[in-house]
Parts: structure tokens; C-alpha cells; sequence
């Protein structure tokens, strides 16, 4: 065989040169390539997702049937159906019936065939519609603010506008069960942020006491109910510490919009509160107003700001006409038929004292439709809740990281379609397989 001086005899010296070089750069390419580990380029070996299928086949191990993303037909409210058997249904946000109420449906219906389904485009440029400046009057004037602004996801609500809003040099101090969407905000925006324990605003007023100085924008993040223990912080002793230290305050009303207050205006209504005392009313449109998306409310500088800036907004389709539309006639039937909050209110105060009287831990839960029944152990909240969908109850539960460890229950949502005879009997067979379980 020749040698490679033979076989390259016939090349110019210029030719010899450049099959060199390009000879030493392949060389240095396979050189520079380390040994990759597979699960850095291949998801089915992340460790993080190696680590769910884990916990997938210890609960399958157990004789427990998967009990995510279970289909359900028909419309979800106080009954849902599950492979053609009703259940009394406690996994739906539709706190106020109003998903499947025929006004809803009506004028969703009649949206389409103006609009037609989508958007179409970013409002900004091409996608507005007068049916979205419609729906932010209405909200606006619902809460009772200047202006709103509506995104088309409510967790991207959140993300994107304390992402945009705030910055290096600023401050963030949220409180320790704030929602996920909140917590992505703090990390986009790249403020300092800072927990402090839930619903304690002793220690909020010496955290801004010791830090408030060291900043530019300080924003001071709560929730108006928090949606794993069904509790309320006291509004009017973080609107005092805002005033006084000169800061924002941003609450996230996803759970208590349409629940909170006589007419359902939230906890500002329930405390008696002046809208203007919170600078970012937050909310979503997928619970009380039977539709999907968000909204901030507030100033009108906020808002305009927000509109001509804002990422989640400027680069996203606006929401589309029908959900703007289910949101605008929800509105309009709570506003007219205000005794639907009443219903709730009493439903959820039913169910929660039943719960008491059988000394369930209930947590925090007070004056929401939202009741935790806290069991502790994973499994053991896995196994109830197994156990209470063949008996004809659906309930979701909850365990770590979304709840503390040894924290983990079912989570119970109330809708004002509940009836008393379903509340009583649910808390009955609650009460029999509790007994059943073992490890309880």
C-alpha cells in the first residue's frame, strides 16, 4: 500500500498545505469533543424525569390506578362524569356555575360567529377586537380600577408582568406560599427577592423596616386566597405597611375574585378596602368567570405601560373572542344574580364546619371554598382520595413539593351547585374511609 507521501506526489506544494491543514483540523475537532454523558442530550435519561417515572411505579406498585389526567365528559361543576358514572365533582374551579350556564354559553356561542375562534394576531399590531376593550372596561369597572390589561394564560399573566416590571435594584418580598406563576415572575425579573412566613405581616413590617431603604422599587407580592390551604391574609395590614414604606402591592385574586365580598369583587370588597389601595389587582378568568386567561388591573399608566411592553402581551395572540365573551357575560349574570356568592359562601361554610365537628384537619382554611383535609403521608392522601372516587366522590390531593412534607391532604373546592344533601354525605363517607386508613 502507498504511503501518503505517495499518494499526494501528484499535489502542489499550495494543494499539500491545505490537505494539511484541513487533516489538523479534523484532528483538532475530534479532539475537542469530550465524552457527553447521554442523559445531557437525550430526555428520556434526564434524572429528573428518570425520578418521575420512579414515583410513577411506586404508586403503581402499591395497587393504586394512575389518578392523573383522568378524562372527563360533559361540563365540570358540583357532578362530573368519569367513563359514564357521575360523581359529586370537588376538582373544579367553576366556583359560581357559571362554565355550562346558558347565558355563558349563549353569548360565547354568538362571539364566534362574529369574531370567528381566534385572534388571529398580537392586539398590538393587527389582533385587537372591540370585544377585548369591552372586557377590560368591564373588569376594570367590576374592581373597581382604572384600566385593565387581559392576558391569554393567567400563570403567564404573572410571569410576565412581574418579570417585566421590576429589575436589578429592586425588591421583592412575596410570601412564602405564593403560586408558581408568581415565584417564575420573581426569577425573570432578577430583583432580590425574599420570602416571609405565610401571612405574617409582623415580620414583612422588619424585613422593609431593615431593607426598604437599600432598594429602588420594592414590590410586596400576596395572593386573596391561597389555593392549598383555602386561607385570606388581613388586606389592611399590608395596604398600611405599602403606604408606609412607599412600595408596590400586588395581589393575586385567582381564588377570590367572584368568591370574596357581598357582590363577589374580591377581598378588597370583603375588607372594605379602596381599590386604589393595591397598585396590581391580579386575576384569572378560568375559575369564576368560566373562561381562560388573565388580567391586571389598576392605574391607567399601569396598564398602558403594560400594553405597549409587556412580552407575555406584546409577542402573544390576544385572548380569543368566545373567551372574552364567557368572561363579559359571567360578569354580567354575577353582577345581576349576586345571591350566587351568597349560595357559595354557605356551602363552603357548611362543609367546613361538618369537617370540624368530625375533627378533620381543615389547616387554615377560613371563609373560602376551598377546604384542605390534611392527612400528612403521600401515599396515604393518594390511597383516600383512590378510595373516595369509588365511592363516588372525585377530589384531587395534594403532597410534596407542592405542599410542605407530612403536609399532604386532599384539597376540596366548593361551588355554590353543591347541595346540602351532596356536602353531608361526602363529609359521611370522608369520615369512613379516614377511619380505614391505617396510617391516619
Amino acid at each position: 500500500m502507498a504511503n501518503l507521501s505517495d499518494r499526494t506526489a501528484h499535489l502542489s506544494p499550495r494543494q499539500k498545505r491545505d490537505l494539511l491543514a484541513e487533516l489538523l483540523r479534523q484532528k483538532a475537532d475530534r479532539e475537542a469533543v469530550p465524552d457527553i454523558p447521554p442523559e445531557y442530550y437525550r430526555f428520556d435519561l434526564y434524572p429528573e424525569y428518570r425520578k418521575l417515572k420512579r414515583q410513577q411505579q411506586e404508586i403503581a406498585a402499591l395497587g393504586i390506578e394512575t389518578p392523573f389526567f383522568t378524562p372527563q365528559d360533559g361540563i365540570t361543576g358540583s357532578t362530573t362524569l368519569v367513563n359514564g358514572r357521575e360523581l359529586i365533582n370537588y376538582a373544579t374551579y367553576n366556583y359560581l356555575g357559571m362554565s355550562g350556564d346558558p347565558a355563558v354559553s349563549k353569548a360565547t356561542k354568538a362571539a364566534i360567529d362574529r369574531y370567528g375562534t381566534s385572534a388571529s394576531a398580537s392586539r398590538l399590531l393587527s389582533g385587537e377586537k372591540p370585544i377585548h376593550r369591552e372586557l377590560e372596561r368591564e373588569i376594570a369597572d367590576f374592581i373597581g380600577a382604572e384600566d385593565s390589561i387581559v392576558f391569554v394564560g393567567g400563570h403567564a399573566t404573572n410571569v410576565t408582568t412581574v418579570g417585566h416590571l421590576f429589575g436589578q435594584n429592586d425588591l421583592i418580598l412575596h410570601d412564602a406560599l405564593s403560586h408558581n406563576s408568581l415565584l417564575q415572575g420573581c426569577l425573570l425579573s432578577g430583583a432580590t427577592t425574599v420570602a416571609f412566613p405565610h401571612n405574617d405581616w409582623q415580620t414583612l413590617h422588619q424585613l422593609l423596616k431593615d431593607r426598604r431603604h437599600r432598594y429602588r422599587r420594592v414590590l410586596i407580592l400576596i395572593e386573596g386566597i391561597y389555593s392549598t390551604d383555602g386561607d385570606i391574609p388581613d388586606l389592611p395590614r399590608f395596604v398600611e405597611l405599602k403606604r408606609r414604606y412607599k412600595t408596590f402591592l400586588m395581589v393575586d385574586e385567582a381564588h377570590s375574585i367572584g368568591v370574596l365580598g357581598k357582590q363577589g369583587r374580591g377581598i378588597g370588597e370583603h375588607f372594605g378596602c379602596d381599590p386604589a389601595d393595591v397598585d396590581l389587582w391580579m386575576g384569572t378568568l378560568s375559575k369564576s368567570f368560566a373562561s381562560c386567561g388573565g388580567y391586571i388591573a389598576g392605574s391607567a399608566a399601569l396598564v398602558e405601560y403594560l400594553k405597549y411592553t409587556a412580552p407575555g402581551f406584546v409577542y402573544s395572540v390576544g385572548i380569543s373572542p368566545p373567551n372574552a365573551a364567557s368572561v363579559l357575560a359571567s360578569i354580567r349574570v354575577l353582577k345581576a344574580e349576586p345571591e350566587r356568592v351568597a349560595r357559595l359562601r354557605d356551602r363552603a361554610r357548611l362543609f367546613l364546619d361538618l369537617a370540624k365537628e368530625r375533627h378533620f384537619n381543615t389547616g387554615t382554611s377560613k371563609d373560602s371554598p376551598i377546604v384542605p383535609i390534611i392527612v400528612g403521608d403521600s401515599l396515604a392522601s393518594v390511597q383516600l382520595s383512590q378510595n373516595l372516587f369509588r365511592r363516588g366522590i372525585n377530589v384531587p390531593f395534594m403532597f410534596y413539593p407542592s405542599v410542605p412534607q407530612n403536609a399532604a391532604r386532599l384539597r376540596f373546592f366548593i361551588t355554590c351547585n353543591h347541595t346540602e344533601a351532596q356536602i353531608r354525605q361526602t363529609v359521611d363517607i370522608l369520615a369512613e374511609e379516614i377511619a380505614q386508613l391505617s396510617d391516619f
